[in-house]
């Protein structure tokens, strides 16, 4: 009798935990209501604020010729657009900017992706070679420009110790036209890849053994398994690393300014040192601000663009 009691007693009330079920379920539309009413309204501000009212005083204040005091009061329609398209340093610029994003796509990446492919599976070796590979990516855009900067110096630095043992003349690379961009490329590659590494990384630990170890068997060899198996799962995490790269290429500030300040004779500018030089140096904020909207229109189109069609394909 106290059996048939104690069972009774422990036996999970099920038309409660039914009725709790079913509330849930009448009541999801509500909660999400709910959701939206509590979170959205602070997200909506926040990206008001800090976001549409910019990229809106910008596009307004373009359109007048504008040096930061005061209110804005010379309206010259679009003469700061048709001056930037005319400005040879601008076109510089656009040109800069693209060959950073071909040079990230053609040998950044891939030698993201060799290293990963290599050090992706889990032992203290591969985590250490890890860390070091990282390292240039932690390190901030400012001091790994100073250090570099050091670098390329031909009177103290290790260009100068190298040009000295070579018994050549001084070579001032960051002061030569036609060198200065490709030493900033080098320092790009060598600041982000360890970045896009960690994507791989993290994409390849996800690969099931199984396959891979399917495909030996099959007689497939280690580049085979390589082409055939691991990129093709992982090319969600190429098409994210590429994202990422191309709208960082857009974006490139940080690096130039300690290197180069977008010298010499303007021939370093990316896209957002030239708005930096040409409208906030120089205290040309109108013409700034219609950089800026140049700007925001090229990452809106691509991000919009990439995310719609390729991005699209790979969820």
């Amino acid at each position: 009798m106290s059996n048939d009691v104690t069972t009774t007693e422990n036996r999970p009330n099920t038309s409660s935990n039914q009725k709790v079920s079913r509330w849930f379920k009448k009541n999801n539309h509500g909660n999400r209501l709910l959701a939206l009413v509590l979170f959205l309204p602070p997200a909506l501000l926040l990206f008001t604020i800090f976001v549409i009212l910019p990229i809106g005083e910008a596009g307004y204040y373009s359109l007048f010729r504008w040096n930061g005091y005061g209110e804005p009061s010379k309206w010259v329609e679009f003469s700061n657009y048709i001056r930037l398209f005319k400005h040879s340093a601008f076109d510089t610029a656009v040109w800069n900017t693209l060959k950073i994003i071909v040079i990230s796509l053609i040998i950044q990446l891939p030698l993201a992706l060799i290293i990963a492919l290599s050090i992706y599976k889990k032992s203290w070796a591969n985590s250490l070679f890890r860390l070091i590979f990282f390292l240039p990516y932690i390190l901030a855009e400012v001091a790994a420009g100073l250090i570099w900067r050091f670098v390329f110096d031909g009177d103290y630095g290790v260009m100068a110790k190298f040009t000295e043992a070579l018994n050549t003349d001084t070579w001032y690379i960051l002061a030569d036209k036609n060198w200065a961009f490709v030493a900033i490329l080098v320092v790009l590659v060598w600041k982000y890849f360890g970045f896009h590494m960690m994507i791989y990384i993290a994409a390849l630990q996800g690969v099931p053994k199984d396959l891979i170890e399917a495909s030996k068997l099959d007689g497939a060899s280690r580049f085979q398994a390589i082409w055939y198996v691991k990129i093709p799962l992982i090319m969600s995490g190429i098409t994210i690393s590429i994202f990422f790269s191309i709208l960082g290429a857009l974006q490139t500030f940080d690096l130039i300014m300690p290197l180069t300040g977008g010298g010499p004779s303007h021939s370093t500018h990316t896209l957002v040192s030239y708005l930096y030089t040409f409208g906030i140096t120089r205290m040309n904020v109108g013409f700034g601000s219609a950089v800026g909207v140049v700007l925001f229109i090229c990452c809106v189109i691509f991000a919009f663009t990439y995310q719609s069609t390729i991005m699209k394909d790979k969820k």
